[in-house]
């Protein structure tokens, strides 16, 4: 009986180091604190509710903070590649961030899926891989507006960085061919208390319209000013601000604001046909249990569909290469990038070799702010 009971037990350890050698490992990094956390905190809370596998595979999230920090989420690649061996990594979810890891993840031949809109260069291509939609995607559906509305002529403010760059180079291109004439392009820091001066700046333009290109609170800053200054006209703003952070820090004053924003912001009014909107509801009943009513928002969803995607990627690549070796990490990303299909909360990703966006225009609807939240505006 003792003889057995050690067999048993021997049995049991290598059943163990089996299970441990199969355990994909998957590195999370965003700005969970600093200026931009209203944006990234909800990515951290979605991965509180991560599933405990992967494709059917035992997995460990690995997740830290970078504060929205170039510097620190290179760090935080580094760890994660060097140090932890993941297979992939989800982040960063600002833009300087997580465009200041792509050299990492390219060296390290590691997949990294951006939590944050970011423009790719063909050299970052093979290894970069973006959720959410693409800025031109997104202020076409904003420059569709204006034309309706026949605005002829629209003023700029957005961040001084790559997501105020996005958002001027986007609204620059579309606004020509639609008639629509950029009366002015003004800056300012995501740190900055003020952006008085920019509002009037753009306003002795005298535009019939203003979109800002910032996100999280920050984004109120230049709307708050063109109220104090007496603007009148549309004020539309970028997908990176639809989230209640926002609407408190806007208050009143953003009422019947504009924005662009993935189908998960109006999931409920979406018509059955829509087949994101399955996958949205189910994510939010989720995720309000664990953080109460009205907690849902875009940004936790792209973090869902981050994990989504790595789930239906890691079936077939488990049947090349075991987790933890370079095979297995190539493998992961030929996956991801065969042309499947995969139902999210923003949308339905379709990536291939030479698309890393994977997404169309059913990846959006406009949302206005009315009596203090963003509804569905069709």
């Amino acid at each position: 009986m003792f003889k057995r009971k050690l067999l048993l037990a021997a049995g049991l350890t290598v059943l163990a180091s089996a299970a441990a050698a199969q355990e994909i490992k998957i590195g999370l990094t965003g700005s969970f604190t600093g200026p931009t956390a209203a944006v990234g905190q909800p990515y951290k809370n979605a991965a509180e509710i991560f599933p405990a596998t992967l494709g059917g595979a035992p997995v460990k999230w690995i997740v830290l903070d970078d504060g929205g920090d170039p510097t620190a989420a290179v760090k935080n690649a580094r760890k994660f590649i060097d140090e932890e061996k993941v297979d992939a990594i989800l982040g960063s979810t600002a833009v300087p961030a997580a465009m200041a890891m792509f050299d990492a993840a390219v060296q390290g031949q590691t997949l990294q899926i951006s939590m944050s809109p970011v423009p790719l260069a063909a050299d970052k291509r093979p290894w970069v891989f973006v959720v959410p939609q693409p800025t031109p995607i997104m202020v076409s559906a904003i420059v569709a507006d204006m034309k309706k509305r026949g605005v002829k002529t629209v003023g700029y403010i957005g961040f001084t960085d790559g997501w105020g760059d996005q958002n001027a180079a986007a609204l620059k291109a579309l606004a020509g061919p639609a008639g629509i004439t950029v009366t002015g392009d003004e800056r300012y820091n995501r740190t900055d208390t003020s952006a008085t001066a920019q509002a009037l700046k753009i306003m002795a333009g005298n535009p019939q319209a203003v979109f800002i290109g910032g996100s999280a609170t920050p984004a109120t800053l230049p709307h708050l000013a063109l109220v104090d200054q007496g603007f009148k006209g549309q004020v539309y703003h970028s997908h990176g601000s639809v989230s209640r952070p926002v609407l408190e820090a806007g208050g009143k004053a953003i009422e019947g604001a504009l924005a662009p924003t993935g189908p998960i912001a109006a999931a409920a009014e979406l018509p059955d046909s829509n087949p994101v909107k399955k996958v949205a509801l189910d994510f939010i009943d989720k995720y309000e249990a664990k953080w109460g009513k009205g907690s849902r928002n875009p940004f936790a969803g792209y973090a869902w569909d981050g994990m989504l995607l790595l789930n239906a990627a890691v079936p077939d690549a488990l049947k090349k290469a075991k987790p933890g070796t370079a095979e297995f990490r190539t493998a992961l990303r030929d996956s991801l990038q065969s042309g499947r299909e995969v139902i999210g909360t923003h949308g339905v990703y379709k990536y291939t070799v030479e698309d890393h966006y994977g997404v169309d225009e059913r990846a959006r609807v406009l949302v206005i702010v009315k009596d203090g939240a963003f509804r569905y505006f069709p």
